[in-house]
Order: C-alpha cells, then structure tokens, then sequence
C-alpha cells in the first residue's frame, strides 16, 4: 500500500510539472542506459562463458567436447524457461509487434531477464544464434513494463517500447543511426519529431553506455582498410544477386527446419535431438559455435585461414579448401541457427544472416581472386558488402543493413556498394 501510495503522489506531482514528452524523454534515457547495462551483461556472459570453454585448448587443436557443450547449453536453457520462468519467452520481433498491436502494448515483466539469461545459456554454450534478440526483448520489456507502471497512454507506452527497441540495437551493436532507421523501417513507428527525439536519445545513451563498460575485443566492429574502386562495381552487381538466392535460401530452409521440428511434440525430446544435431555441426565446423562474428573478423583482418581453427582441418593450407569450408559454413548456418531456436534456445537470427552475408561475399571474392590474379579483389569490402546485402534480403529492411554495416566498419567509404548490392539483394528476396 505504501508504494502504491508513493507511486499515485509521483505520478500526481509529474503530471503538475512535467509535460508528456518532456516525461518521456526523461524516460527514453533511463531505458537506454538499462539496455545499455544489459548489453554489457549479456556479452559479457556469453564471452566469458565462451573463453572459459575455449581457453583451455590451443586453436590447432581439434575439440571433441564441441560435440557436447551446445547439447548442455540448449537442456540448461529448456529447463530454465519450463520450471523457472515457467513461460514461453517469445522473443524477436514478430512478438514485440504482436503485444504493440493485440495487447495494447503490455509484456510480461519476466522477459525483462528471462531473455538474457536464456539467451547467455544458449549462445554462450554454442547455440549458433546472435545476441540481438534477447536483448531487444528485454529493452522493448523495460519500456512497456515502464509504461504500464507510469499509467501512460498507448501512443506513448508504443514509444518508450520503440526506445527500447533501439536502445537495445543501439547497444548490442554499438549503432545508433542504424538502430534508429531499424524502429521506423521495421516496427513501423511514427515518424514524427514527438517521436523521433526519445528514440535518438535512447539510441545514444544505450550505444555510449556500452561502448564505455565493455572492452573494444567485445563490440561488433570491422575497419575498412581499403577504398572503394569504381572498376568493382559490375562483380558488386554479382554479389548482391548472389546474396539475394543466399537470403531465399535463408527463408525456405528456415522454414523447412521448423516444420520438420512441429511434428515432435515432446520439448524434452526436441531439446535432445536438436542439442544433438547442433554438436555434431559445432563440431565440424567450429565457426558456427555462437554468434559467428570471430570469423568475420578473420576475413576483414585478412586472417581468413583462420576461420579453420579448432576443426578437423586446421592445418591445411589448400587455396581452394578454404574457399570450400567457408561454402559449408554458408549452406549449414542456416541449420545450425534454426535448429537452435526450434530445440528451445534463445536467440536471433540477425547475426547468422549476417555471418552468411559475409561468406558470400568472401566466397566471390577469394573464388575471383585464385582464378583471376589479376582482379585483386578487396576481400575484406566484398564480405562487409555481403552482410548487408544477406541482412536486407532476409530482414527484408535494406536501410537498416545498409547503416548498421557502415556504422560497424566506422565510415561511409562502401556507402556506393553497400546501396547497389543490397537493394539487389532485397528486391530479388522480396520477388
């Protein structure tokens, strides 16, 4: 009673004193430095998780226990969600639009951490997802749960969900405008100055916030080292038709993997199988273990070899095998990241379209580069280029790739290529 007390005075005396968008304002920096914190706290669980699993053996060395670890992640993860949250998490975006437009903008308190924990079990353990749906579930979650509490109308308990939404992306990758875009391209938010103001607010102080508590070796970014050249421009045509088949491929296998995942009614049963089938792919093609940037960063830092560490393979140096393990990483990605999912992990599927958009475009470049010497094709613009061409082909929302990618390689020198290539990409997905 004391509190309910307390609230009805505060509320009493904002209303006398503070206009509705000044209020929210004031709110939109309060969720951007929790989804900044929970940024911070959910990779820094997740790598730390991931450095203890992988800090005991030598990167030559081939793993067995890899065979184990995403099956521990994906049973720690179910038991989690069944008999402590005793809920299903419903995370992603489908369910953020879902509570905007059926449940007048109200979410479930407990996604404010169930998320991040399941999502840390997961991808800490292998689960091959990426990090940016938990963490815009709880920042949608802080905003309505703030809403809710405060007594604010729709429009505005929508607002502060989108500031948590791009808080969140704002955090996650360090991306400010990009996040922005991805609230009025995806969620469809009012584009409007009582609007966008707390969304950019949010945006910045989550992205700030976790640029200051986490280490550079954590955040998601890449640096261009080598300009665009014009003459690039027909094989950057290629990539973004290349990437918009990868994205329809994306899309129909996704979707072919949840369907085969409906007919098993028993959650233990999926939990089994799917932990089981994720460490055998672990295992195989170790790159696939949690988000996939670190392969990633090997390319663009031009150590794509690399990406072998830890396999089977590890020591074979064959110009063309590494051309065929980065295809058998692109075709099972894919796999890896629905299996996740359907067998009761937490996690996105941002980061592997993104992972298989920087494949394809180090497929075609590397594939060019050993046939034609000649060309000397920049490997490490081609897989940049490639993630946003992937990302908008499969988000179907071309300007949020196309920033997220510029704000992550810190600049617009690829602006040219990334706007060809992924508005290839995303009209070919879309047809």
């Amino acid at each position: 009673m004391l509190k309910k007390g307390l609230l009805i005075k505060f509320l009493q005396w904002r209303v006398r004193n503070l206009s509705d968008n000044l209020f929210v304002i004031i709110l939109s920096i309060i969720i951007g430095l929790v989804t900044g914190l929970a940024a911070f706290l959910l990779k820094k669980t997740v790598y730390s998780i991931e450095d203890e699993i992988l800090g005991f053996f030598q990167s030559s060395e081939q793993i067995y226990y890899l065979l184990l670890f995403p099956f521990i992640g994906i049973i720690l993860t179910v038991l989690f969600l069944k008999y402590i949250v005793r809920d299903d998490v419903g995370h992603g975006v489908p369910r953020i639009l879902y509570a905007i437009s059926k449940l007048d903008g109200s979410m479930r308190r407990h996604k404010i951490f169930s998320s991040l924990v399941g999502g840390s079990l997961t991808a800490g353990f292998g689960g091959s997802v990426g990090l940016e749906s938990p963490i815009i579930s709880t920042g949608a979650s802080v905003g309505s749960f703030l809403g809710q509490i405060l007594k604010l109308s729709y429009k505005h308990k929508t607002l502060l969900i989108g500031c948590g939404v791009t808080g969140a992306m704002a955090s996650i990758f360090t991306t400010p405008i990009a996040a922005v875009i991805f609230g009025f391209e995806v969620l469809l938010l009012d584009l409007s100055t009582a609007a966008i103001i707390p969304l950019l607010i949010a945006s910045v102080t989550g992205a700030v916030t976790t640029k200051m508590l986490l280490n550079e070796q954590y955040l998601v970014h890449f640096k261009v080292t080598q300009e665009f050249i014009i003459s690039d421009i027909p094989f950057f045509i290629v990539l973004g038709i290349l990437a918009g088949f990868v994205s329809v491929y994306f899309h129909y296998v996704h979707f072919q993997v949840i369907k085969l995942f409906s007919k098993v009614k028993s959650f233990l049963l999926k939990a089994v199988i799917g932990g089981a089938l994720l460490g055998v792919l672990v295992f195989l093609f170790p790159p696939l273990y949690s988000e996939g940037y670190e392969a990633i960063r090997h390319i663009v830092s031009g150590e794509s070899q690399k990406i072998l560490n830890y396999s089977l393979f590890a020591d074979n140096t064959n110009i063309w095998f590494l051309v065929a393990f980065a295809f058998l990483l692109l075709i099972f990605k894919v796999f890896a990241t629905t299996i996740t999912t359907e067998a009761g992990g937490v996690g996105g599927i941002f980061a592997p379209a993104a992972m298989m958009g920087g494949l394809t475009g180090f497929i075609l470049s590397r594939s060019i580069n050993n046939l034609f010497s000649n060309e000397g094709l920049h490997e490490s613009n081609f897989t940049l280029i490639g993630m946003a061409s992937v990302l908008g082909g499969v988000l179907q929302a071309p300007l949020t790739a196309i920033f997220i990618i510029a704000e992550m390689s810190n600049g617009y020198e690829l602006i040219v290529p990334l706007m060809l290539s992924t508005s290839i990409a995303f009209l070919i997905a879309r047809t």
